[in-house]
């Protein structure tokens, strides 16, 4: 997938999501107070993310594992639907940060052979997303604080969604502009010398 792709559908999505927060605060305020116990939606996102990852581990080409992808894909497959039935608890949350860091990985392996520093802008967003990621799997409460604290009133649910949407629609601009523009120009040329093979210096032998 190419960066201007990603770039418009993440934004879209944002955009979509916060724009609603933002004309209906309320009507958002509610619904987002309910998902991190919302078990139908836990079990959605760990699934999904299951699947991604088993599909992530098929790309996988070292040979050190190839002996052992068959045995890999029934552990984690095995722990995918296990945690859907024995850790319901915060299901969604855990579902949606598993989700989070492997939308994280596409989001700097699209991004990195692209030549534009704008490109920095998803780099960034995949970071705060891992980090976020890590801090929601080991502590799922701490999205449910955040998501009561954001949408305490109507405020603060316009506020919090108005710097989401803003942010979409810069995250879509930059698909369409310098994103896109990056990919036509194609990537940066490498100096072919830098690659050169070393050659030992030629030492000479008196006679």
């Amino acid at each position: 997938m190419k960066l201007s792709t990603l770039a418009v559908i993440l934004g879209l999505v944002l955009a979509v999501f916060n724009g609603y927060g933002f004309l209906k605060p309320a009507a958002f305020a509610a619904a987002a107070r309910k998902f991190p116990r919302y078990t139908p939606v836990g079990v959605v996102l760990t699934l999904l993310a299951t699947v991604w990852f088993l599909y992530n581990l098929s790309l996988e080409s070292v040979s050190d594992f190839i002996s052992f992808k068959p045995a890999l894909f029934g552990l984690f497959a095995a722990v995918g639907l296990g945690t859907c039935i024995f850790v319901r608890d915060y299901l969604p949350v855990r579902g949606l940060a598993v989700v989070a860091l492997l939308l994280a990985k596409l989001m700097v392996d699209t991004a990195r052979w692209v030549d534009t520093p704008w490109r920095l802008v998803i780099v960034i967003w995949a970071y705060v997303m891992v980090l976020g990621g890590m801090w929601f799997t080991i502590s799922p409460w701490r999205l449910r604080d955040l998501i009561n604290w954001s949408t305490a009133n109507e405020k603060r649910t316009r506020l919090s969604c108005g710097m989401r949407l803003a942010f979409g629609v810069f995250v879509i601009l930059l698909g369409l502009t310098a994103f896109r523009a990056a990919e036509q120009k194609g990537p940066t040329p490498v100096d072919a010398s830098s690659f050169a093979p070393l050659r030992a210096p030629i030492v000479a032998i008196p006679a």
